[in-house]
């Protein structure tokens, strides 16, 4: 599961829809010039991944896959953070329903994003722990934005276990003894280091700076057949795809297990209460 330390509060719980205003969850705007959507974002204060945070964005992957777009680009509207991770009060007390309704919605918006047929770049804007790492690493390149924030799986410090489709995309991207290492000690990397790594492809100065190198990516497909690079990409991403598909329902139930444990709780109830004592 993934939980960050970023500071998070309650539930927006507005509807996504198709153009840029301000008070939506997650927005789309496609440039007419190059074809490329930007989706963004747009959860204050940490854009925390809630139920219908998730679904959101899978109808946005969903939306950009199908509506013509030659690639997309995700990233955040708020300045300093990509975002914080899954959303802790759908963790803490959980009602059954909803918390599966949510573990399995998070399967499917991952799935939809890792196996996403179009070019999908990264343009990562600021704070990215836990499951803004995931979604970061589940894109094909990575921008990070230079500056304080960091980026990585630290579920490890919050007593929290990573599933194996979680792991297995950082794995493949900054190979396994980093991995093995980071993962194990929920480390968070800055900017600098996230590019030596590769858990990153390039750094930026601006938001803008990152978005302009994800379309050059983007366009660095531009005389390549894409039913080659379709089949490449599915190809490369398959295992980790299929093994969800395969092990789905075992999947939800250890996530369901876990979270009803009274250690696992109670350790919640800890790190609500630090969160109030900063307020």
């Amino acid at each position: 599961m993934m939980l960050s330390r970023v500071k998070l509060t309650g539930f927006k719980n507005l509807l996504r829809q198709y153009s840029s205003s301000s008070k939506e969850l997650v927005s789309i705007t496609k440039n007419d010039a190059t074809g490329t959507s930007i989706i963004s974002m747009n959860r204050s204060p940490v854009n925390g991944l809630s139920l219908e945070m998730i679904t959101a964005l899978k109808k946005s992957f969903e939306t950009v896959e199908n509506d013509g777009s030659k690639g997309a680009i995700l990233t955040s509207s708020l300045p300093t953070i990509f975002s914080g991770g899954i959303d802790i009060m759908e963790l803490y007390k959980p009602d059954i329903k909803r918390a599966t309704d949510f573990w399995t919605t998070l399967q499917d918006t991952w799935s939809t994003l890792y196996g996403l047929k179009i070019p999908i770049a990264a343009a990562i804007n600021g704070a990215s722990p836990a499951g803004g790492c995931l979604l970061a690493i589940s894109c094909e390149y990575r921008v990070f934005v230079e500056g304080k924030h960091t980026i990585g799986l630290n579920e490890t410090k919050l007593g929290i276990v990573a599933p194996k489709w979680f792991t297995d995309p950082c794995i493949l991207t900054i190979g396994y003894r980093q991995a093995e290492v980071a993962l194990l000690k929920g480390e968070l990397f800055p900017p600098e280091k996230a590019l030596e790594i590769g858990l990153v492809d390039e750094l930026a100065t601006s938001k803008d700076d990152a978005i302009d190198k994800c379309q050059k990516y983007i366009n660095s497909y531009a005389k390549i057949p894409a039913g080659a690079r379709i089949k490449t990409k599915l190809d490369l991403r398959g295992e980790q795809l299929q093994w969800l598909i395969k092990n789905r329902e075992a999947d939800t139930q250890d996530f369901l297990y876990y979270i009803r444990q009274p250690k696992v709780q109670a350790g919640l109830e800890l790190y609500l209460q630090s969160l109030k004592k900063q307020k």
